[in-house]
């Protein structure tokens, strides 16, 4: 008998969190090597190589003047690298191969996993407990609110003066991040110092999960007949939805823990962009879980009105889509 996602309520600490700052299970084993570029794109090749030569690549100590002084270099030294590109190209892998490679103390996680550990230990908390890493890998590099990219800057310019280096993703360019949803002047200026810090490495392609065939999300009929053996749970899409409301984005991994497929019923289009945004983040743990989804109603990559994809979330709203099509055909 299938258990219900909308009676997890997961309760994660700040230990926790830290632990659990590695690549998703289905990155585990991700090297350089095992990243197949598409020969169509040179850039993929490109941009592994170029991201395998700054891991490899030990920075030189910053040389001391009269006195012991330090010296500031003419130019500060870019602290990491930026992987820009679309949904699909890559960039997690070659993150997570860049973090397998660096033999020093390192950590791996989303933005929202790293902004949601400064929302438990506090932002000096934090710092003191990255502080010392060599490689910090921060994947989907998000703008949902300007506070936490803020937040997100100030820890990058903190532990980079400290000898910290970087590797990020995202789907917009860190000069870019931001464009159609915020427009502070002081908002910009932290993104400019971000930008600052990293090289930007432009990933061209089509996505993995599609390249063979332009497919739609799979929905069956029945939903409870259609999951497969292991843990599984069965609810009401709405229900889903409206229980992500009360859950911290944090504890989304928690939430899918153990899973091994979630049946929804009756999915229908999103009309609020909140409840929207909360649908992705748990589309983004799920597929990092590999957790298959079973689903009725409106096919998952057809669940955002086109007024939300013509706005400032819309790379946002098609990575998840196509995340969703690979989930509910896992086992086609």
């Amino acid at each position: 008998m299938p258990a219900h996602l909308v009676d997890r309520d997961p309760q994660v600490t700040p230990q926790q969190m830290a632990a659990a700052l590695v690549p998703p299970p289905q990155f585990a084993d991700a090297s350089f090597a095992s990243y197949r570029p598409d020969p169509e794109y040179p850039s993929q090749a490109a941009v592994r190589d170029a991201v395998e030569t700054f891991v490899a690549t030990r920075p030189e100590p910053a040389k001391r003047g009269l006195f012991g002084r330090r010296r500031e270099p003419a130019q500060p030294a870019r602290s990491g690298v930026y992987l820009d590109g679309g949904f699909g190209v890559g960039k997690t892998h070659l993150l997570a191969a860049a973090y397998h490679a660096e033999p020093s103390r390192k950590t791996f996680g989303t933005f929202i996993e790293y902004t949601a550990l400064v929302g438990a230990l506090g932002f000096q908390g934090t710092v003191d407990l990255l502080r010392g890493t060599s490689l910090v890998c921060i994947d989907e590099f998000e703008l949902d609110d300007p506070g936490d990219t803020m937040v997100m800057t100030r820890l990058i310019k903190e532990l980079s003066e400290s000898g910290t280096r970087f590797a990020a993703t995202s789907n917009t360019p860190p000069g870019a991040l931001g464009e159609g949803r915020f427009a502070a002047q002081d908002f910009l200026r932290e993104i400019q110092a971000m930008s600052d810090r990293f090289d930007t490495m432009r990933i061209d392609g089509l996505d993995y999960r599609r390249r063979a065939v332009d497919e739609s999300a799979r929905t069956v009929d029945d939903v409870a007949g259609a999951l497969p053996e292991g843990s599984t749970t069965l609810d009401d899409f709405r229900a889903v939805v409206a229980h992500l409301a009360s859950v911290h984005p944090s504890k989304y991994v928690a939430l899918v823990e153990g899973l091994d497929a979630v049946g929804l019923t009756d999915v229908q289009a999103f009309a609020d962009q909140t409840d929207a945004l909360r649908w992705v983040a748990l589309v983004d743990r799920l597929y990092d879980a590999q957790v298959r989804i079973v689903a009725s109603g409106t096919p998952l990559d057809q669940v955002y009105p086109q007024v939300m994809l013509d706005g400032g979330y819309r790379k946002k709203y098609l990575r998840a889509a196509s995340r969703v099509v690979a989930l509910s055909r896992a086992a086609d």
